[in-house]
């Protein structure tokens, strides 16, 4: 069995976001936690906060908890499909994969917070078309981390 911590608020009584966050990563990696999760959000979900309390952006944030970590899984929970185009988060994830050492979770969804997507002007189509919208991006993620290297895959979309 594994274990995953989850991480959803950065509404601290601290001033310095990155020694919390880089020990609370560190203190997972060190006491067995297999894997590190953040929100792929941009404002606060209802069920954990305001969404005028603090949000880090949550492709930065596991960037830099790459880099301060050495063997702990990073991942969002989960990144939304309309976020971001596939074809970009697919490099997003292929170069925080190689620079972690294949440390990366690749979690993705058909989102589901529409008032997120409205105070971030990002459309928000109906369940539908956002689940075929998933349905594209895995298809398109897959197709360009389909190499027997992940050197390869930071070289280019759809090389061959």
């Amino acid at each position: 069995m594994k274990f995953g911590l989850q991480h959803p608020s950065f509404s601290y009584n601290f001033s310095n976001y990155q020694d919390t966050l880089k020990e609370l990563a560190l203190f997972a990696e060190r006491t067995g936690f297999d894997s590190f999760w953040v929100m792929d959000h941009f404002h606060q979900i209802s069920v954990v906060g305001k969404p005028y309390e603090p949000m880090l952006e949550g492709w930065t944030t596991i960037s830099f908890l790459a880099a301060v970590t050495t063997k702990i899984r990073l991942g969002t929970l989960v990144t939304g499909v309309i976020y971001r185009h596939p074809s970009v988060l697919a490099k997003i994830g292929a170069t925080l994969d190689v620079l972690s050492d294949g440390r990366l979770f690749l979690g993705i969804g058909a989102a589901w917070n529409e008032e997120e997507s409205s105070a971030y002007g990002i459309p928000f189509p109906s369940t539908g078309a956002r689940f075929l919208m998933l349905e594209d991006a895995l298809q398109i993620i897959r197709g360009m981390w389909n190499k027997n290297s992940r050197l390869l895959r930071l070289m280019g979309g759809f090389i061959s």
